[in-house]
């Protein structure tokens, strides 16, 4: 008997660009401290442009000649190149992030170097702290027989409690230099863009066909065809549209503060509202580890219980009447 429900076999690779020889050989090494080197030279010559175009092209002279004797892996040929749909609203995330999170500190008056900072913090931080989480929640035993391959995160292994810690710890190593915001003003302004990104990186998920329901013939079920052809429940888009749903919900609280919400409270509700989410989202969801097999509550379930508690507790020590 044919399916009635809707089937999803879409691509997940956007397209793909054949190999191409480079003119020269890049170590990643000099590329890397290339980077680097360029932002802090240039950063001495904020108003002057010549000089920091001379900078950059001296940089990039020595990361040419100098990068094929330094240690490290050496590429003379890049592709093929095969964009994804997932990383396409990964980074989408980050940027559409990095303009709310701004916007957040242009509203405050402050400089709009202090976001600039930020964003390169909160990108190490995030992608290191999911990949992290991926690791010890949920696969610590495979990555102790293989410790070379943890930090392969292009791979896949991505989770969210992790990617929570990895922020928090962005903040407070971002705050510990530049004392001029608290912890709690930056964590709640940091809501708004990272509850967006969470929609965007659920419905990368779902190009994925990844973090797969389970079977059920409630009618909005989806046939995942590159898995099987079981319709089941679509748990990326259930946790999609409820990110999205308290997006717009913290959104209309910043505003409704005028951009002055009490210490702490945008923090607290992401916690609790989010994680409350996950909780009941995780019960549609297939295990995402052999371990958990046999488990009331899943891996999933038992941190974000604990996010829950921290949030609930943290909720009702605030001040609600009183902006920050």
């Amino acid at each position: 008997m044919q399916s009635t429900h809707w089937v999803w076999d879409g691509d997940p690779i956007m397209f793909t660009i054949p190999e191409f020889g480079l003119p020269f050989a890049i170590n990643l090494l000099a590329l890397v401290a290339g980077y680097f080197g360029y932002q802090y030279v240039s950063g001495k010559q904020k108003t002057d442009n010549g000089k920091r175009f001379l900078i950059g092209l001296g940089i990039a002279a020595a990361v040419a000649l100098v990068g094929p004797f330094l240690p490290g892996p050496v590429f003379e040929s890049v592709g093929p190149i095969s964009p994804r749909w997932y990383g396409l609203l990964f980074a989408l995330s980050f940027f559409l992030g990095y303009r709310i999170g701004a916007n957040t500190f242009k509203d405050a008056g402050l400089p709009m170097e202090l976001p600039d900072k930020l964003f390169l913090y909160l990108m190490v931080g995030t992608v290191l702290g999911a990949r992290l989480g991926h690791v010890i929640f949920y696969d610590l035993e495979y990555y102790l027989r293989h410790p070379e391959r943890i930090l392969m995160f292009w791979e896949g292994g991505l989770a969210s409690h992790g990617a929570v810690i990895g922020v928090t710890t962005s903040i407070w190593l971002f705050v510990k230099k530049h004392p001029k915001v608290s912890f709690l003003w930056v964590a709640d302004r940091m809501v708004l863009p990272f509850t967006l990104g969470g929609f965007f990186v659920r419905f990368g998920n779902f190009f994925n066909s990844e973090i797969l329901g389970k079977p059920t013939e409630l009618p909005w079920a989806v046939v995942f065809a590159r898995i099987d052809a079981l319709p089941r429940h679509p748990s990326m888009l259930y946790e999609a549209f409820w990110y999205l749903g308290a997006w717009i919900a913290f959104t209309w609280l910043y505003k409704k503060y005028e951009a002055r919400p009490p210490a702490g409270s945008l923090s607290a509700l992401f916690l609790l509202v989010l994680f409350v989410g996950r909780f009941l989202i995780e019960f549609t969801k297939e295990d995402q580890s052999a371990f958990e097999a046999g488990w009331v509550l899943n891996m999933g379930q038992i941190l974000s219980l604990v996010a829950i508690a921290v949030g609930g507790w943290w909720a009702t020590r605030i001040n609600w009447k009183q902006p920050a």
